[in-house]
């Protein structure tokens, strides 16, 4: 049974990542491809049998770009996320995927953000692109531990996201994926049936914070998330 859904979604990947090209291709800017991609992530959950639940602070307003700090436990917080996702986004992701045929392509069509993590000049590069995708009016999802954390702790967060807040003048969400864990968590290939809790809290502006004082701003939000995830920090780290 698991090699069947395996097998229909790689077939469901490639063909809705085809029509995703197409859609990039005809309507450029990559807006197009995000229905297609939530119908992807609904397809993958529902074929695994993993329910997805959203709560939103009601300080939280989708209505302005901002920049969606998340953290990540599971491969299922993905297509979890992008079901919850209230607007239209850009998402940075490791430049592994960009080399994913058809997937691949279709992400890097709709202008997904492709970071080489060995490499820090580059990635500081790629980063550009994400501030011009903030000025055009679309936000970007980070997950800024940059790799699923193997036990559900928080891993220290890169400062790549926060840097493009503030250089953006935009707002940060955080936002607390929890449960994906325990549907596949990392280095495991048997995915269980579940729930997934995608929780966005109180934006925090970034119009007081300096590239100087950004060490302040992802405390803040590393705390925030930590709430939403019922976890206690232990002292001021986290910070990579």
């Amino acid at each position: 049974m698991d090699v069947l859904r395996l097998l229909f979604v790689v077939g469901s990947t490639a063909l809705l990542g085809a029509l995703g090209i197409l859609l990039c291709l005809l309507a450029p800017g990559g807006s197009a491809l995000m229905p297609v991609a939530r119908f992807w992530s609904r397809l993958v959950l529902k074929t695994y049998h993993v329910r997805s639940s959203v709560v939103r602070h009601p300080e939280f307003s989708p209505g302005r770009p901002c920049v969606y700090v998340a953290n990540h436990q599971s491969q299922f917080d993905i297509p979890a996320l992008v079901v919850a996702m209230p607007a239209d986004f850009r998402m940075v992701a490791k430049r592994e995927l960009l080399f994913i045929p058809i997937f691949g392509w279709a992400l890097w069509l709709a202008g997904f953000i492709f970071i080489d993590r060995t490499d820090r000049d580059r990635a500081v590069r790629r980063l550009e692109r994400a501030l011009q995708v903030l000025r055009r009016g679309t936000s970007v999802v980070v997950f800024a531990e940059g790799t699923r954390s193997p036990d559900g702790r928080l891993l220290p967060f890169k400062k790549g996201g926060f840097v493009l807040a503030i250089k953006a003048g935009v707002p940060i969400v955080p936002v607390s994926i929890r449960g994906g864990r325990g549907v596949l968590p990392k280095g495991s290939l048997r995915v269980r049936p579940g729930t997934i809790d995608v929780i966005f809290g109180v934006p925090v502006p970034t119009s007081t914070y300096s590239l100087e004082t950004k060490e302040a701003l992802i405390r803040t939000v590393r705390d925030r998330i930590a709430a939403g995830l019922g976890l206690v920090l232990a002292g001021p780290g986290g910070i990579s």
